[in-house]
């Protein structure tokens, strides 16, 4: 009887040092989240109050939306699509093997292993919009560059991604598969592919949702595309216009989203 109330009493005990210690971090973070949102002027309401007037002239001098020049966004349009496209499916193409290189259970060695993790984080650390600035530099205006930008920086999140999942695989079916006297890249093909697939299709098709709102982006300075022609009516203050780009970009999000969510039950 002695020992189960010492047993009760030990888990009680536990339990009571674990709510504390995870209340304490949870008042740490808090505190942290506050700390960054008084440095960045977040909670300074006087500011915030000062700034509504000024986003209610712009909201006012935005209505009605002008679709006058609609025609003229349908090929800007179909860049922002085209790019966002081919720079997710160059992405995924590099990631792939990135990916096993960047795996513990699948890279051949602990160097190759630390160079692949080290090249993914140098790719997704600089921003697709500074890659695009370069880029534009490198080959001139138009897709091409934003291509480029949104499959480079893509391929350090994706394949990330990839070798996260990778890491995950059940060894079970990958014993078996090395017993049975496969190859490395047989073992690769037949025990881990199939298990990492539908994971590799939701990162793929959430990153072209990714892609083609950030393509938008990338037309700002000066990779083509839908975000071209915003930048341009912003420039010359048609903020009625710019609202209309607004919402057809709007449409075309919500559109991408209804696809990839068709894709995303075809691939389950």
């Amino acid at each position: 009887m002695n020992t189960q109330i010492l047993q009760h009493s030990d888990v009680l005990k536990r339990y009571s040092q674990r709510w504390k210690r995870q209340t304490l971090q949870v008042m740490a973070l808090m505190a942290i989240i506050l700390l960054a949102a008084w440095y960045v002027n977040v909670l300074n309401f006087e500011i915030l109050a000062n700034g509504l007037p000024a986003i209610g002239t712009l909201a006012g001098e935005s209505f009605p939306p002008d679709f006058t020049n609609i025609r003229n966004w349908f090929s800007p349009l179909l860049d922002t699509l085209a790019m966002s496209i081919a720079g997710t499916a160059i992405a995924v193409m590099f990631s792939v093997p990135m990916a096993f290189l960047a795996a513990r259970n699948t890279s051949p060695h602990g160097v190759v292993f630390q160079l692949a993790r080290v090249v993914l984080n140098a790719l997704r650390s600089v921003p697709e919009l500074i890659m695009g600035i370069i880029f534009v530099a490198a080959v001139g205006f138009g897709a091409l560059p934003g291509v480029l930008a949104l499959a480079l920086h893509s391929i350090g999140m994706v394949g990330k991604f990839f070798a996260e999942a990778i890491e995950h695989v059940d060894e079970a079916p990958v014993e078996a598969a090395r017993a049975a006297g496969a190859s490395p890249m047989q073992v690769l093909y037949h025990a881990i592919l199939p298990q990492v697939m539908p994971q590799f299709a939701d990162v793929a098709i959430y990153r072209w949702e990714y892609n083609f709102r950030a393509s938008t982006v990338m037309g700002m300075v000066g990779a083509g595309g839908i975000g071209f022609e915003l930048m341009g009516s912003l420039r010359i203050m048609q903020y009625q216009e710019v609202l209309a780009i607004l919402l057809v970009i709007l449409l075309m999000v919500t559109l991408v989203d209804a696809l990839s969510g068709v894709l995303r039950k075809k691939f389950k």
